[in-house]
């Protein structure tokens, strides 16, 4: 199957070569030279995965990320940039890109990049398909419907990501354990590299901002080790 790319990228060369190559190894590309053509882009189209440059006249790719996120919140992208701090990188990974490439690089390694995480984005489709059938789940005062993305709370509902709901459906099956961090990048990012970490912080911090008005649960971290997912259900 031919997977669709939405290329962001204001540089006229080197716009043409990634399109080029892309396109050899079987991609369909839309390019874009701009934010706001690029986003124009997103909304007409079905995309497999977002490459954006960070640095675009109209729209920079940071802004855009964040517009498409909006969206479209489990839409897979990666940045590239000649950008190389450390804070760039985090703002980045913030907005849930899910790799960070730096200029110069060789385009062999791009396209690797690409077909990883679309690979990756596939299993985590699967993981949602595998639990089509799961029923509503009580995690303390809260039920979890994970297949309407959803995290009820007497009458307000907290709507979720996928990924979101992936984490809580990983931890409620695991609540009141000691859970390695290794085993939950493998079973949830499907990855353990540092990017793919710093990710999986950022969405902990926001599952646990969900459960905050339900004194008998806790995501409690314990250094070096891992996270336990405390539900107390006396």
């Amino acid at each position: 199957m031919e997977r669709h790319i939405l290329l962001a990228e204001d540089d006229i060369d080197l716009g043409t070569s990634l399109k080029q190559y892309l396109e050899f190894n079987k991609f369909k590309v839309s390019w874009a030279q701009n934010g706001e053509e690029a986003f124009d882009l997103f909304r007409k189209e079905a995309f497999d995965i977002c490459i954006l440059d960070v640095m675009m006249p109209k729209l920079d790719g940071f802004s855009l990320a964040k517009k498409m996120v909006g969206s479209n919140p489990d839409i897979p992208f990666l940045f590239l940039t000649a950008r190389k701090t450390k804070n760039d990188r985090f703002k980045g990974l913030r907005l849930g890109a899910d790799d960070y490439i730096v200029k110069p690089f060789e385009l062999e390694e791009l396209i690797l990049r690409v077909n990883n995480i679309i690979r990756r984005t596939l299993q985590q489709q699967k993981l949602t398909v595998d639990t089509e059938k799961t029923d509503l789940i009580q995690i303390g005062k809260y039920t979890f419907d994970f297949n309407n993305l959803e995290l009820h709370l007497n009458d307000s509902v907290q709507p979720l990501t996928e990924r979101e709901a992936q984490l809580i459906y990983f931890f409620s099956n695991y609540r009141n354990q000691l859970i390695p961090r290794e085993d939950i990048l493998t079973k949830v990012w499907n990855k353990k590299d540092f990017f793919s970490g710093r990710s999986m912080d950022v969405f902990i911090s926001r599952v646990r901002k969900f459960f905050k008005d339900d004194e008998n649960i806790k995501v409690r971290r314990v250094r070096g080790v891992g996270l336990e997912f405390q539900v107390n259900e006396e």
